[in-house]
């Protein structure tokens, strides 16, 4: 399953469908990336990589906290805190390969068999697609109930914003990062 197919993308927005003005597709087409890829790479270690993180140990710890205070009820996200936690970790190896294998190599030009640990990034983009529909199912498609409090409608709006910076984290790598060193 790729995880931009269904899963990151908006629920009203399907794989035909123009993107939204302002949605994630869109910005990335329209947002001013560095062309060098040096200052590429180093736009998405802290645009993206430390984001990640800083999201991921926030939103842990509001799910957690929703879930021990709504423990009762019957549309409380329960496991949230279980699954963001592990995507949190498979996405902690996954910007670590990155940031000790790949991106080293590509500052130093690529060279023969780059395209190997390529193909594991693009890979583990496809993998975090499991866990992220594990999350919409278990939030409903990060739709609070009516009777959600403060906390309850930060932690799904969090994880949406966090799901759309993946998304446009992937597509960036995906689309412009990867093919400059991809032969074929």
């Amino acid at each position: 399953m790729r995880i931009l197919d269904t899963n990151l993308l908006r629920p009203a927005q399907g794989l035909g469908d123009e993107p939204e003005k302002g949605s994630t597709m869109n910005t990335l087409a329209e947002a001013d990336v560095p062309q060098e890829t040096g200052a590429l790479i180093d736009h998405i270690l802290t645009r993206y990589h430390e984001m990640h993180r800083a999201d991921f140990a926030a939103l842990m710890l509001l799910a957690e906290r929703v879930e021990h205070v709504h423990e009762g009820d019957a549309e409380a996200p329960v496991g949230l805190a279980q699954a963001l936690a592990t995507l949190a970790h498979e996405m902690e190896d996954h910007m670590t390969k990155e940031e000790r294998i790949l991106f080293p190599a590509m500052r130093d030009g690529g060279g023969a068999g780059i395209e190997h640990p390529i193909a594991v990034m693009r890979a583990d983009h496809d993998d975090h697609a499991e866990n992220i529909a594990l999350i919409r199912q278990l939030t409903h498609d990060l739709t609070p109930p009516e009777h959600a409090c403060g906390s309850w409608r930060s932690l799904y709006s969090g994880t949406l914003t966090l799901f759309d910076d993946i998304a446009a984290h992937i597509a960036l790598e995906n689309d412009v990062l990867f093919p400059r060193f991809e032969r074929g």
